[in-house]
């Protein structure tokens, strides 16, 4: 393995995509804490993590953010992740996540029956969750929310409620009842989310001015600062890899 913290994510088997986005780890060999920056992204992530020595093992749901948290990731840490789209809330999580905005919570050590030991290898790690998670896929799940979900993917948040209930026949009260239940904000501040996240995809290419449909510059760079806590063109410098999501996006 490197002997400097690196970060690396995979793709789930397709068969998992409308559930999971990815499947990744973080190590830190060093006897330094790594100090990071988490953006919102828009995902949930559940963490297997192993500190120091295999005694030390935990396992935790973060659910959405909706502001930068600067973070550090002790020394001698191992750390894999399964990110979630919203939609494995209800149908693989089975659980609600809305009090847990900007926030996260243990869970038992014997969750998924996961031990220390399947923490040494990605691809390892993900061939034994992709399992786990495809006995858990649903028979059927909601049409209406499968459509909502590609939609507002695919329009990377650029898609008003309004056009978002005319095409799934899903009234835009009962969508944002559904996400205030269950994930803990509206469908339109998530949708801001997903616009930050594409931008950031823009920005790890260089490109410091809006590329989506912002109002002007001015209302870009405000944008970027309250996800990320910086204007772009800091961000884009990205020094000492504080922002993890960009240095993934910048390794592609």
């Amino acid at each position: 393995m490197n002997d400097e913290f690196y970060c690396t994510f995979i793709k789930p088997d397709p068969l998992l995509d409308s559930f999971v986005e990815n499947i990744g780890m973080f190590h830190n060999p060093t006897d330094e804490p790594k100090e990071v920056v988490i953006m919102p992204d828009g995902r949930v992530d559940l963490f297997f993590m192993r500190s120091g020595s295999e005694d030390s093992f935990s396992v935790f749901l973060i659910g959405l953010e909706t502001s930068p948290e600067q973070r550090n990731i002790p020394p001698q840490t191992i750390a894999f992740a399964v990110s979630f789209r919203p939609l494995a809330v209800e149908y693989i999580l089975n659980t609600s996540i809305a009090d847990l905005l900007n926030s996260g919570k243990n869970l038992p050590e014997t969750f998924w029956n996961l031990t220390p030991g399947d923490l040494e290898n990605l691809e390892t790690f993900q061939q034994k969750v992709s399992q786990r998670i495809a006995e858990l896929l649903p028979e059927k799940a909601d049409e209406r929310k499968l459509k909502l979900f590609d939609l507002i993917y695919s329009s990377k948040g650029e898609m008003s409620v309004k056009e978002v209930s005319e095409k799934t026949g899903w009234s835009s009260r009962q969508i944002n009842r559904y996400f205030n239940q269950r994930l803990g904000l509206s469908l339109k501040a998530y949708c801001t989310i997903l616009r930050f996240r594409a931008s950031l995809e823009h920005i790890a290419e260089g490109k410091l001015f809006p590329e989506l449909n912002f109002a002007d510059q001015t209302h870009f760079i405000k944008e970027i600062r309250k996800f990320s806590g910086v204007a772009p063109k800091e961000l884009s410098q990205n020094k000492n890899d504080r922002f993890i999501l960009l240095s993934v996006l910048k390794q592609k």
